[in-house]
């Protein structure tokens, strides 16, 4: 029976039960693409990350949720990184990943043991507040972006961590930018307990109904607290029930640096 070596990790998480789940499985080379959707469907967290060494600190890198093949993923990333500092006896200073849809990706160690990723910010632009969106989400939001994701501001951290949205009327909606802002949602306020931005992640579009710590999301609220707050960097909280992570951000020019830590959960195969 074949087997595949299989790590599950909380990534911007400092202790297990943060954060969110991710699936790193390093590979030879790429089975074909059905056999990756049923691994990550049988795995069922967030998101499975797939890496396979291409030389010289390089690995190829592709996400995949339960449902689909995602663009972007931020906690994957630093959870595959993780890995192969923590258990792959890469001893340098930064791993390259390059990726199908966002290019090539670095992941640094910093002096504090902290990961900090080197990812893409594509451009926002407002985004209307309609009447579906209000009800969907079961609340209005103050104002809007589109972009990668539709971004919606609240006044309050209280009224983001209370939102009870309806995934199914979400799926059907969002912005009109690419493929993947409609179903998906970043609900955020500046402030909360310790944070200059509390947000929430809900990607019924992706196949989860809510993201308990979503890096790629983090690349668009970079950009919009940067563009309209004047806040260019932010130590940024996704609440999530039970969980919870933290996220510092900081975006130069087109890119973004996202920050934070991750430990091992399981480490185990994968029989086939």
């Amino acid at each position: 029976m074949p087997t595949l070596p299989f790590y599950q990790v909380d990534a911007f998480a400092s202790k297990t039960f943060e954060g969110n789940q991710a699936c790193v499985m390093p590979l030879d080379a790429f089975p074909p693409d059905e056999t990756l959707l049923a691994i990550a469907a049988e795995n069922n967290v967030a998101e499975t990350a797939y890496i396979v060494p291409a030389g010289d600190g390089v690995w190829t890198l592709r996400w995949f949720t339960p449902a689909v093949e995602v663009p972007l993923c931020g906690h994957a990333t630093l959870a595959s990184a993780h890995v192969l500092f923590a258990h792959g006896g890469f001893a340098g200073e930064a791993i390259a990943f390059d990726t199908v849809k966002s290019g090539r990706l670095i992941v640094r160690r910093l002096a504090d043991g902290r990961l900090e990723m080197d990812f893409p910010s594509a451009p926002v632009q407002p985004a209307p507040v309609t009447d579906e969106i209000a009800a969907a989400l079961g609340a209005r939001p103050a104002e809007a972006w589109g972009g990668m994701f539709y971004a919606a501001r609240f006044e309050t951290a209280e009224e983001v961590k209370a939102l009870a949205p309806d995934h199914r009327a979400l799926k059907a909606l969002g912005a009109a930018g690419g493929d993947w802002a409609r179903g998906n949602f970043g609900c955020f306020a500046l402030g909360g307990d310790g944070a200059d931005a509390t947000s929430r992640f809900f990607a019924p579009g992706s196949g989860i109904d809510e993201d308990p710590a979503t890096g790629s999301w983090h690349t668009m609220l970079a950009r919009i607290l940067a563009e309209n707050f004047a806040r260019p960097e932010a130590h940024c909280y996704q609440a999530f029930p039970g969980r919870g992570a933290w996220i510092d951000v900081r975006l130069e020019g087109g890119r973004v640096k996202l920050t934070g830590t991750a430990v091992t959960v399981i480490e185990g195969i994968f029989k086939l």
